[in-house]
């Protein structure tokens, strides 16, 4: 690996069974030669089936968390996944505001693999009013999608988000019936581009961290916005292929795939 690594900060919850949140961030950071920094959003108690309880953490000290790192690392691109509270949208965006200059990777984590909601309305509206306006690329899976846009289709799902202020919005389609799993990428110049991936047998626990944390880490490395979109889905995926059951619910994708390869 590099010894001049690009450093990411993550904003996101702590998973104890180890397959989504901070963790899964960190893999796949760590899979693209960057280096992982944290910020704990939320503490949940959770396994492999499903979100049990969320503790967020106090806004005051995410605020002088990231204030820390940030006045030591010179950070490349920061991932907000899990947020947990309406007050930590709060907090996120002052951090956000301070640092315009680094690219955000935003995915709206509003109910858990599992079911369990994990954002009511409140938050909802938080993260479209405060965060949306300084995110570069937004991830949201369809579900999570129309839940922000408060539409239907998912092509005016994908305008009105970017409205809202993310510059690409990239909306997952693992929660579709379709054959495939179409991926819709919204751009600045207003052209849709579709990607086509194979769909896999599983339920996957992690998918969309693997994805964000991906792009921000491919930002980081210096990749044009779409070309990191690009191949952070090719990532994920393969990532999702490996994937593999430690407990008895859902699978873990394996992101360090490339190890054995």
């Amino acid at each position: 690996m590099r010894a001049d690594r690009p450093v990411v900060l993550s904003f996101s919850g702590h998973d104890p069974s180890g397959g989504a949140g901070i963790q899964a961030d960190i893999e796949t950071i760590v899979s693209h030669q960057c280096h992982s920094c944290s910020v704990i959003t939320a503490l949940t108690e959770q396994d492999s089936h499903n979100v049990k309880k969320l503790l967020p953490q106090k806004p005051k000290d995410i605020i002088q968390q990231a204030k820390t790192i940030l006045a030591d690392f010179s950070v490349s691109a920061i991932k907000i996944g899990l947020i947990g509270h309406p007050e930590t949208v709060v907090a996120i965006r002052e951090i956000l505001r301070q640092y315009p200059g680094i690219p955000v990777v935003l995915d709206p984590v509003l109910a858990a693999g599992g079911g369990a909601e994990l954002a009511g309305q409140q938050l909802l509206d938080a993260i479209v009013e405060l965060l949306l306006p300084l995110t570069t690329v937004l991830t949201p899976n369809s579900e999570e999608a129309r839940r922000l846009a408060n539409r239907d289709n998912l092509a005016d799902c994908g305008y009105s988000l970017q409205a809202k202020g993310a510059e690409f919005v990239l909306i997952t389609g693992g929660h579709e019936t379709s054959e495939l799993v179409h991926n819709q990428l919204f751009m600045p110049t207003g052209k849709i581009q579709t990607f086509n991936w194979e769909r896999l047998p599983n339920s996957y626990h992690g998918s969309g961290c693997t994805l964000a944390a991906a792009i921000a880490a491919l930002l980081a490395q210096g990749l044009d916005t779409f070309t990191a979109i690009n191949e952070a889905q090719d990532f994920t995926w393969q990532s999702l292929a490996a994937a593999y059951q430690s407990g008895q619910g859902q699978h873990n994708p394996d992101r360090l795939f490339w190890v054995a390869s």
